[in-house]
């Protein structure tokens, strides 16, 4: 994918608000790229312009062929249907794209497998924690037949252990389907386990602070590594 000097603006009270202005960058074909930048700087924005929710004022984002078509969106809450069960809820997702409820239902129960849930098929939305909530999110998100992953930091509301087993149920599908995934965080830590590459953002209007390209291989990471605490070091103490 190739951001080529995207503008956004908004009209607010009368006044014309800029987001992103000449915003530029090229996002390899089935990675994972993390912005990670403060709150209201525009990463949402560029999320919705990403999956077509929004029309750019100027530039232009071009897509690869395999990423060009529907997208899975993950969002900070599941939102679940909380009237239809974990399965409906999956299968609800799936019936412009599987005609037969039969398969609709096998290819949710393998995703659910997938995240640990096939036991909770039948449960509805309140009888589950939130890890688990978002557990059936992330399984409708890959069981979804989306070319591009977009992530609007889907984990944030979540405890620290929670929030380290979700990311782990996440690349364990990604693993098995690397769909271009762009993925937005307030947290460092989170987003150096997960990228493949990391883009440091300033506040509105958007730029690009630094971008990182993880060299070593995402199993072998921890916060421990040396790459891993220089980049943390200069996130910590950037000017």
């Amino acid at each position: 994918m190739i951001i080529n000097s995207v503008s956004k603006s908004f009209s607010v009270g009368g006044k014309s608000l800029d987001v992103l202005v000449d915003f530029s960058l090229t996002l390899p074909p089935g990675s994972i790229t993390a912005f990670v930048g403060p709150s209201g700087c525009g990463k949402t924005t560029l999320l919705r312009l990403i999956g077509g929710l929004e029309q750019c004022d100027r530039g232009i984002i071009e897509k690869a062929v395999s990423e060009e078509g529907p997208f899975s969106y993950l969002f900070q809450e599941p939102r679940l249907l909380p009237w239809h069960s974990v399965i409906s809820n999956v299968e609800l997702a799936l019936r412009d794209w599987y005609p037969d409820r039969k398969r609709r239902i096998e290819r949710s129960m393998e995703f659910l497998r997938m995240v640990g849930l096939e036991a909770y098929a039948r449960f509805t939305p309140d009888q589950l924690s939130g890890g688990m909530r978002q557990r059936v999110a992330i399984a409708r998100a890959f069981a979804y037949p989306g070319h591009i992953m977009l992530l609007d930091e889907p984990f944030q509301s979540l405890d620290t252990h929670l929030r380290w087993s979700l990311v782990e149920a996440f690349l364990a599908l990604w693993k098995a389907d690397k769909r271009t995934t762009v993925y937005v965080t307030h947290d460092v830590p989170e987003a150096l386990l997960m990228a493949d590459t990391v883009v440091r953002l300033s506040s509105r209007p958007m730029e690009i602070v630094q971008t990182y390209a993880l060299k070593t291989p995402r199993e072998q990471r921890s916060l421990g590594h040396q790459e891993c605490i220089e980049i943390q070091r200069d996130f910590y103490t950037y000017p």
